[in-house]
């Protein structure tokens, strides 16, 4: 008799970090470990191995982490606008770069296949490895075992590479065109957003499940004895009103615009706006932009905006650096934050939106796309600021904004009715059952699929067994 429990492999570039990716998967495979299922974990790197699995079942690709060589090579070629002075190979060039692309993966589908028959995997879970070119030899990798060795596989998009600038301009787009997202039948799609979905059965005709990012809300995190020393440890005074991102520092996050949000709040209200401190909690990202942070530092210098980067003191684990200092993670930063600044002009869904919900911190938001429309009719009560932009494309920031700031912050009691009120309508829509849930249907809809997977693996296995 079928058992109802599989034995899952889940697939990344990158596991155990700070980036949404990351954070999105842990969340996964706590769920689907609670749902009785196994998991194994096939990683290019892990920043930090992941609790509660086996180290031994954490298998290491190095090839296809986000900054092997092969992959620093590609993006030279074929990505140009990543670089100040990108490299112009000929058509005949671009030829050999998806060649190579090709020869490679399917050597690296052949590791993969052969661990997942050693180890009875039943289904794979590919975790935006076919999304973004950030693995373009995990993708390709994926691609095969997916295609060509047939194995079950759940492809969980989390965003999508024609919708980052530095992707969409490419010189392979047939290539990511056929592999990032494949269409085969037999595949299961995930996204995240019902804008994902729309766009995805669009573009590929397939019509995948939505999967919101979550929350554990039933463990939100809370003020304790270690995280008391965040303040304390940067030199804060309990009096500084600390202003927290807590998002990596790419273009895309529009931390100009949270900057010039706290300059015009200090304007208006000088009394608080010169006890603002303003802290970027995570590190520059995997999207390398150093113009773009010396930039921010001249702007907050010219705001005369006292400006932290602590990304060095921040992990998805607690611990001490090389010089004993406390590590803390980025919801021991929230926890010790008085507001929150999310401004992004595009999100794939909002992990650190919902971070900041779950520790009862106010958020100033753009209305972005995504969260127009997933966010905003969860009942949610943010500052929010409207996506408009002027003629020099800076955020155009109402007066009426700058006055629920200083009204958040100046009446601890419409302060903690706003949080409270967040923290149970988040609950209700992004916390871990409707993880649970979600994934418990998809689970149901492609069991067929996952069983019949794994009888062809077991013919396979049997076949070449001596």
């Amino acid at each position: 008799m079928e058992r109802d429990t599989f034995r899952i492999a889940v697939v990344s570039g990158k596991l155990g970090g700070v980036d949404g990716v990351s954070l999105e998967v842990d969340k996964w495979i706590g769920i689907l470990r609670d749902m009785g299922h196994e998991i194994h974990t096939i990683s290019g790197q892990y920043v930090h191995r992941l609790s509660g699995i086996p180290l031994e079942r954490q298998l290491e690709i190095p090839d296809i982490r986000f900054t092997s060589d092969f992959q620093h090579q590609v993006e030279l070629e074929a990505f140009p606008h990543m670089w100040r002075h990108p490299a112009h190979p000929s058509p005949a060039e671009i030829d050999q770069i998806c060649d190579r692309i090709e020869t490679a993966g399917r050597e690296l589908a052949a590791v993969m296949h052969d661990y997942v028959k050693e180890q009875d995997i039943d289904v794979v879970i590919a975790q935006n490895t076919n999304a973004m070119p950030m693995t373009l030899l995990g993708g390709m990798a994926v691609y095969y075992l997916a295609t060509d060795y047939r194995v079950a596989t759940i492809f969980h998009h989390h965003d999508f590479w024609w919708e980052r600038s530095r992707f969409s301009n490419n010189r392979l787009e047939k290539l990511l065109n056929r592999i990032m997202p494949p269409v085969d039948l037999g595949l299961e799609h995930v996204v995240i957003s019902s804008y994902a979905a729309h766009i995805l059965a669009s573009l590929k005709r397939v019509q995948p499940h939505i999967i919101p990012n979550c929350e554990d809300y039933e463990n939100p995190p809370v003020p304790d004895e270690y995280n008391g020393n965040f303040r304390s440890d940067f030199g804060f005074r309990d009096e500084d009103i600390l202003v927290v991102q807590p998002t990596r520092v790419v273009p895309r996050k529009r931390i100009e615009d949270s900057l010039y949000l706290l300059s015009r709040f200090a304007e208006r209200y000088p009394d608080l706006g010169r006890r603002m401190h303003f802290i970027i909690s995570l590190y520059q990202g995997d999207e390398p932009d150093q113009d773009y942070i010396e930039s921010i530092r001249s702007q907050a210098a010219e705001y005369g905006i006292p400006f932290h980067m602590i990304s060095d003191r921040v992990s998805s684990v607690r611990g001490a650096d090389p010089s004993d200092n406390r590590i803390y993670t980025n919801r021991d930063v929230l926890v010790n934050a008085d507001l929150v600044t999310y401004l992004p002009v595009w999100e794939g869904f909002g992990n650190a939106l919902l971070e900041a919900v779950a520790a009862r911190v106010p958020v100033v938001t753009t209305t972005y796309l995504v969260y127009k429309t997933d966010i905003m009719t969860s009942g949610l009560r943010n500052i929010e600021v409207r996506d408009r932009y002027d003629e020099s494309g800076r955020l155009v920031i109402d007066n009426f904004v700058l006055d629920d700031i200083h009204r958040i912050l100046s009446h601890p009691e419409q302060r903690r009715l706003m949080v409270d009120h967040n923290f149970e309508m988040a609950r209700n829509e992004y916390g871990l059952e409707t993880l649970r849930h979600r994934l418990e249907h998809v689970f149901n809809e492609y069991g067929d699929e996952i069983r019949a997977s794994r009888k062809r693996l077991r013919k396979s296995k049997a076949r070449y067994s001596v």
